[in-house]
């Protein structure tokens, strides 16, 4: 093949030329190309072993916890609250609970009425729902079924916006200033899919009404779609990680952890010290917890306290809010550094903590280090003679690594680990683009778009067929610029490129990989993840 090419460029330019530009080319590889992917190489096995100390640490806390049973019952008192006989219900602390919707007909239901089916004393309880849906249809479904709840006796309030000004943040600060809430002294939050047991405040609040130094009580997530496709398999996976492992690390060491946003119940008093919500970015949720851990107070994580919640089961709606937890979190991280570091509240080893642990590694390096390891510098050594990888650190160790996180996360779906170690290395395509977008602070770093929820399968057929209907008919250009070009199926086309010169001139074996991986970023790049069901 080498002969054949070289016969090709003499007939093209001449022998002479030909010759020429050989040597000019070796010398190139040699001096520039070979030198920077070793650079490269370099960087990426750094950034491999910080993440490789960081699941040793995370490992470790996780077993300490597990094996000397450091639940946060044993760490925090925690009483049940009764009723007095004499006083009644005074020793139930009042509770705002809020629920923010948003053009979301297909789930409102199961938010609001998993809340009003809440255990607490009626008087004591008051369900704020923050309306911010641009379809009248939807304010007037939402309306209705506050008022059916208020005929059966709950306390529910129904406020609509008629703006988006600070999205999520704008409209739970707007529902904390009206004034049937300035009693409250507790507010939970839970997203318009977010579906609470009846027992979840009879858990939470106890936490907060005696440790006054709590903030946050926070419940792990569940999904009650997960098995629907492949897709929510996967996500699932990763998403299990994230609540036993870096939750329970945070907590259990720190008392600090990012709050997700939904699923957890703050105290007022702390909210109003940290400042409130705020805009600026679109992880307001991590925003308010950075900024009330900064003033002292501290966060709890409750892994046995569980809320169901339904994940993403397109990819369209899975990669806007992938972009946005990552571009979120990395534009805070610009705004909040300089904070976090000059703070005289925190000791200097919660403050490493928060910048190295919880910002630079998770949020940062977590996808940058896979994206540039596996997808640009992996594919470069097999283009580049001269680059020798180390299998033990380039595919060993993240592959042992992994398996062990899935089968202590989520044991079930331990068959799907290859697939899902290929699908992350494809979404860090993307989420290396948000990460660099939020670091940067780029004007689409602060472009909030709602994660659709479908609700029942017949829903979801529904929308998919409504969506096929008024989806815009675009250029056959736009199409191969979205679908191709500037998505995971171009990149993949890289990949499959470097397999096959890895295949033909290359002894090594990483060019298997390259096919594989190219084929999962078509797959994703087309969207057939979200039609997949899993393998049981």
């Amino acid at each position: 093949m080498a002969e054949m090419m070289g016969f090709v460029m003499e007939w093209a330019v001449g022998p002479t030329t030909a010759e020429s530009m050989g040597r000019l080319w070796g010398t190139v590889k040699a001096t520039f190309l070979a030198r920077g992917v070793r650079l490269g190489l370099f960087i990426c096995l750094i950034m491999s072993t910080m993440l490789f100390v960081e699941w040793l640490y995370i490992g470790f806390v996780v077993a300490y916890v597990k094996l000397y049973k450091k639940k946060p019952e044993k760490r925090y008192k925690w009483e049940a609250i009764r009723a007095d006989p004499e006083t009644g219900n005074a020793a139930f602390p009042m509770v705002l609970v809020q629920i923010p919707i948003f053009n979301e007909k297909e789930v409102f239901k199961l938010s609001i009425g998993a809340a009003c089916k809440l255990t607490w004393p009626a008087d004591r309880l008051l369900i704020q729902v923050m309306d911010g849906s641009t379809d009248t249809l939807v304010k007037e479904m939402v309306e209705k079924e506050c008022v059916r709840w208020a005929s059966e006796g709950i306390n529910i309030k129904y406020q609509s916006r008629n703006t988006r000004e600070g999205f999520k943040a704008g409209a739970l600060k707007e529902g904390m200033e009206y004034g049937y809430v300035k009693e409250c002294q507790h507010v939970a939050i839970f997203d318009s899919d977010f579906q609470p047991d009846p027992d979840f405040l009879q858990r939470a609040v106890p936490f907060l009404l005696h440790n006054p130094d709590l903030a946050l009580v926070q419940a792990r997530w569940r999904f009650v779609n997960a098995d629907e496709c492949l897709l929510t398999r996967l996500q699932e996976m990763s998403l299990d990680y994230h609540f036993i492992a870096e939750q329970e690390v945070g907590s259990s060491v720190h008392e600090f952890f990012g709050f997700n946003g939904s699923g957890g119940i703050w105290r007022v008093a702390a909210m109003k010290e940290a400042g409130g919500w705020d805009d600026r970015t679109t992880a307001e949720d991590m925003d308010l917890a950075i900024r009330a851990a900064l003033q002292g107070w501290k966060l709890l994580y409750v892994g046995n306290l569980e809320v169901k919640s339904e994940l993403p089961s397109t990819l369209k709606a899975f990669r806007s809010q992938q972009y946005r937890w990552f571009c979120g979190p990395n534009n805070l991280f610009r705004k909040t550094m300089m904070d976090i570091a000059r703070s005289k509240k925190i000791s200097v080893w919660k403050k490493i903590y928060m910048i190295y642990n919880f910002f630079v590694v998770r949020k940062i390096i977590g996808h940058t280090c896979i994206f540039f390891s596996y997808c640009i510098v992996l594919p470069l050594t097999i283009l580049v003679a001269g680059v020798d990888v180390p299998k033990g650190g380039a595919v060993f160790v993240p592959c042992i690594i992994t398996a062990i996180n899935v089968a202590l996360s989520t044991p079930r779906s331990l068959h799907l680990v290859v697939v899902w170690v290929l699908f992350e290395c494809v979404m860090s395509f993307h989420l290396t683009k948000a990460i660099f977008t939020g670091l940067l602070g780029a004007k689409s770093a602060n472009e909030w778009l709602v994660t659709q929820k479908v609700g029942d399968s017949a829903m979801r057929k529904k929308i998919e067929s409504e969506a096929s209907a008024n989806a815009p008919k675009r250029s056959l250009y736009q199409l191969i610029r979205s679908r191709i070009l500037l998505s995971e199926v171009g990149f993949g086309m890289f990949l499959f490129m470097s397999g096959i010169y890895g295949f033909l001139f290359r002894n090594d074996y990483y060019f298997i990989y390259l096919f594989i991986q190219a084929f999962m970023y078509t797959v994703v790049g087309f969207g057939f993840l979200g039609k997949i069901i899993p393998i049981y």
